[in-house]
């Protein structure tokens, strides 16, 4: 059952629930515009300022990338279900070196067993709150690439794995069979064609390492981090869907940075989750005029959700 039927009438999750290819179209063209035009800024004006806002920028889009293929995974990016397969896969999740069939799996059984024992995220929200310095530590191997780095070698394995189970140094043999396969080869021929297209905009051979890559194992993985931190972190161990996740009301800088295409409102996507992204701040509005504003989890800003998650005395 759908959690939002108990709060809303079928004709108002229908009225929300409508899809459509010019949104879709319109979503991954900003993020991909957003994406060139940071690359372009310093391009236009090479200095380390602009090099930084780059690597931010991009960074954050990435995730607006991860978000969208979370759209398409739902079905809900596009109104057609090949505008979705098509745009989640190649557009959104290979360039981040994910994989949308697997996500889908992953990501459905997450709603399903949502803060339980079954709930495969548990793992990102049980450890929260935590202490000041352990939330800064988590932070430190985010922005240095120590996750990001331990991530990738891990997809890698797991290509490896899953291209014959491969024990001790993988041979070359072994190398050629985990990249030509349909999780990794797609990903490699995605980035390639990154490569050639930050080449072409930048007149820069090496723009995919210093605005792909690493953005990809810095930036991206802290703010993917304060996004799962304020999803479920440091909320209600229940079934309750409005205790269990949080909303939070992003400012502008945070949607910029940290909450693009409207995934501060979680709470709103886990009562319906295939209403499009860009009509759940009009659930949330309907929930609020309905009177469970009192009862929803929310925070006012990021700020406040991460001083919530790292609150636990040392």
């Amino acid at each position: 059952m759908t959690p939002g039927k108990a709060f809303l009438t079928s004709e108002e999750i229908r009225s929300l629930s409508a899809r459509s290819d010019l949104w879709g179209m319109w979503l991954v063209g900003h993020c991909w515009g957003v994406i060139l035009l940071a690359l372009g800024l310093f391009a236009l004006w090479p200095n380390p300022l602009n090099f930084l806002i780059a690597v931010i920028v991009i960074g954050s889009r990435q995730l607006g990338l991860a978000i969208l293929m979370h759209e398409a995974a739902h079905n809900a990016l596009f109104r057609t279900k090949a505008w979705n397969e098509f745009a989640g896969e190649w557009l959104c999740g290979r360039p981040i070196i994910a994989d949308l069939p697997e996500y889908r799996h992953y990501h459905l059984t997450h709603h399903r067993h949502t803060q339980t024992e079954r709930d495969p995220d548990l793992r990102l929200s049980k450890p929260f709150p935590t202490t000041r310095a352990s939330l800064m530590r988590k932070f430190f191997r985010d922005i240095t690439g120590q996750t990001g780095i331990k991530q990738r070698a891990q997809q890698i394995m797991f290509a490896f794995k899953m291209a014959g189970e491969v024990e001790g140094t993988p041979s070359s043999q072994d190398l050629a069979q985990a990249f030509s396969g349909p999780v990794i080869g797609r990903a490699v021929l995605a980035n390639l064609a990154l490569f050639a297209l930050f080449w072409a905009v930048s007149g820069l051979w090496w723009a995919w390492l210093a605005f792909w890559l690493l953005p990809l194992l810095t930036w991206f993985q802290l703010v993917l981090r304060i996004r799962n931190i304020a999803e479920h972190g440091a909320v209600e161990f229940s079934d309750d869907p409005l205790r269990n996740t949080r909303t939070t009301l992003a400012n502008p800088l945070e949607r910029l940075l940290v909450a693009p295409y409207w995934v501060n409102y979680h709470l709103e996507h886990h009562l319906v989750m295939h209403i499009p992204a860009h009509n759940l701040p009009k659930l949330h509005a309907l929930m609020i005029e309905k009177g469970h504003g009192s009862t929803m989890t929310t925070a006012p800003n990021y700020l406040s959700v991460l001083a919530r998650a790292s609150s636990r005395p040392a």
